[in-house]
C-alpha cells in the first residue's frame, strides 16, 4: 500500500466516535501453555520450537504465560484496563487434536469458559480461529500447501461456530497469512520451517481459500448480523528516490497484495513475480469467487513501513529488481526489534484500504504495538515510556483515520501480555502487562494505565502523559 495520507496532520489527540472498540489482543500458542493438557495434541509450532536452533534460547510455549490455568485472573485484568473487546486465537489441535475427526470437548469447554467470562464483564470477544498454530498432524499430510488443509480448516470453523455461535462476537478466520506462507514456507524463520518457493505459492491459495471455506460455513451458521471478517498485516512501502518506482509496486504486489487484492478484488496481483504467485493448476474454478466472497470488517494489523532505494550493484535485490535494497531512514526511531517507528504508516495504511475497499465496509486494527526493554524497576512498577509514546502516536493516526473519514470500528493493542514471540522467545516484550515467566506474576506497566484512561473515556488526550520516571 503507498498512499501518502500521512501528510496531513492536524491537531493531536480528540474524541473517538461513540462505540468505537478499545482491546487488547493474545494468540494460543502465545499465551496458553497446557501443551499436553485435556487432550491438546501438538501444533507445528510445539514441533519447531522444541527443534534445536529455530527459537531463541532454545524457548517454547510449553508454559508461556499459563493462560489456560489463569484465564480468570487475566480476564480481572482485561475488565480493570476498561477493555470493551479482547481478542484472542482458538487453538486448533486444542479443539481436534488431530486436525480432523474427533472433536476434543475439554479444549470447547476452555473456550466456551473463556467466552462466559468475556461476556459476563461486559467485554466483546474476537474470536481468531487461526494464528498460525495448525496441528502437526495435518502438517504431516502436506499442511497448508495440500488443499486437504484448507477444506478441514471450514470442518473445524464449523465446529466451533456450533459451540460458541450463541456469543455475541467478531469472529476473524486467519490471521496474518501471508507471514506463514512467506516465513513458515518460503523463508523457514516460522513453523512449520520449510524452504521451498512451490510450498509457499501453494500455502498462499490454500489459506485464502481456507478462508473462503470458512467464511461460508461461518455464514451458515452464525446468526444473523454476526460480524465475520479476516486480519491482513498491511505495511506501506515507500520508494527512495524516482528510480525506486518499480520495485516499490514489486514489493507491495508480494507483501501485501498477493493476500489483499484475492480477497478484497477477487484477483491475485499481477506485479508480483510468479514464483510468489500460486500456479493456476492449484486454483480450480470457483476459488476466486469464495476468497472474494463479502466480509463484514477487514482487519488491519500494523508495526512498520518498508522502504526501498536502488543502491549500486548488479545484483537483483528486493523484489528481483536489480540494486533495490531495503533503507531504514536515520530519522525514524526503531523498536527493540528493529522495526521502524512511523504511526504516519498507519495512517497511510488505512487510508488506502479504505479507498479500496466496498464503501462502508467497517475497518478494524486488530494489532498494534511495539517491542520495549521493559524492566521491573526497584519500586515493582515497569516505567514504559517507550511504549506509552509508541501507543499515542500511532493511536492519534487512527483518530487521524477517522476524522478523514475512514470507517474505523476499532482499535487492539498488541499485546494484553508479554508472551513467546515465536522465533524470537522470550527476549521480547510487547505486552501492557508484565510477566514474571518464572513465576507467573503479572505486573501491570504505565502503558496499561495510559490505555486504560483512553478506553474508559474514548479520548486521546491532547498531548502525551509526562514520564512518571520524570516526576519522582
Amino acid at each position: 500500500m503507498t498512499s501518502n495520507g500521512g501528510a496531513d496532520v492536524g491537531a493531536r489527540g480528540g474524541a473517538f466516535p461513540p462505540g468505537f472498540l478499545w482491546g487488547a489482543a493474545t494468540a494460543s500458542y502465545q499465551v496458553e501453555g497446557a501443551v499436553a493438557d485435556d487432550g491438546r495434541a501438538p501444533s507445528v509450532w510445539d514441533t519447531f520450537s522444541h527443534t534445536p536452533g529455530k527459537v531463541a534460547g532454545g524457548d517454547t510455549g510449553d508454559v508461556a504465560c499459563d493462560f489456560y490455568h489463569r484465564y480468570e485472573e487475566d480476564l480481572e485484568l482485561i475488565a480493570g484496563l476498561g477493555l470493551s473487546a479482547f481478542r484472542f486465537s482458538i487453538a486448533w489441535p486444542r479443539v481436534q487434536p488431530d486436525g480432523r475427526g474427533a472433536i476434543n470437548q475439554a479444549g470447547l469447554d476452555f473456550y466456551r469458559a473463556l467466552v462466559d467470562g468475556l461476556l459476563a464483564r461486559g467485554v466483546t470477544p474476537a474470536i481468531t480461529l487461526f494464528h498460525w498454530d495448525l496441528p502437526q498432524a495435518l502438517e504431516d499430510r502436506g499442511g497448508w500447501a495440500v488443499r486437504d488443509t484448507a477444506e478441514r480448516f471450514a470442518d473445524y470453523a464449523a465446529i466451533v461456530a456450533g459451540a460458541l455461535g450463541d456469543a455475541e462476537a467478531l469472529w476473524i478466520t486467519l490471521n496474518e497469512p501471508q507471514q506463514v506462507a512467506h516465513q513458515g514456507y518460503r523463508i523457514g524463520t516460522h513453523a512449520p520451517g520449510h524452504t521451498d518457493n512451490v510450498l509457499a505459492a501453494a500455502a498462499t491459495h490454500h489459506l485464502l481459500l481456507g478462508h473462503g471455506l470458512a467464511l461460508a460455513r461461518l455464514r451458515e451458521l452464525l446468526p444473523g448480523g454476526t460480524k465475520v471478517g479476516i486480519s491482513l498485516d498491511i505495511h506501506p512501502v515507500r520508494g527512495v528516490g524516482e528510480d525506486a518506482a518499480q520495485a516499490v509496486e514489486i514489493l507491495d504486489a508480494e507483501i501485501n497484495r498477493v493476500f489483499f487484492d484475492p480477497v478484497v478484488h477477487g484477483r491475485y496481483p499481477g506485479a508480483a513475480r510468479p514464483h510468489i504467485l500460486p500456479p493456476g493448476a492449484l486454483i480450480a474454478p470457483g476459488d476466486l469467487e469464495l476468497i472474494h466472497a463479502p466480509v463484514d470488517f477487514l482487519g488491519i494489523n500494523y508495526y512498520n513501513p518498508h522502504y526501498v532505494a536502488i543502491a549500486d550493484g548488479a545484483d537483483p535485490g528486493i523484489g528481483g529488481v536489480i540494486g533495490a535494497v531495503d533503507v531504514k531512514p536515520d530519522e525514524l526511531p526503531r523498536t527493540s526489534m528493529g522495526w521502524l517507528i512511523e504511526p504516519d504508516g498507519l495512517l497511510d495504511a488505512l487510508v488506502a484500504v479504505a479507498g479500496e475497499t466496498p464503501e462502508g465496509l467497517e475497518l478494524y486494527v486488530t494489532e498494534n504495538g511495539c517491542a520495549a526493554p521493559d524492566v521491573l524497576d526497584s519500586d515493582g512498577e515497569v516505567e514504559d515510556r517507550a511504549r506509552i509514546d509508541y501507543l499515542y502516536g500511532h493511536i492519534d493516526a487512527v483518530r487521524r483515520a477517522v476524522d478523514r473519514g475512514v470507517p474505523l470500528a476499532g482499535y487492539f493493542v498488541w499485546s494484553l501480555l508479554d508472551n513467546f514471540e515465536w522465533a524470537w522467545g522470550y527476549d521480547k516484550r510487547f505486552g501492557l502487562i508484565y510477566v514474571d515467566f518464572e513465576t507467573q506474576r503479572r505486573v501491570p506497566k504505565r502503558s496499561a494505565s495510559f490505555y486504560r484512561e483512553i478506553a474508559v473515556s474514548n479520548v486521546l488526550p491532547g498531548e502525551p502523559p509526562p514520564s512518571q520516571a520524570a516526576l519522582r
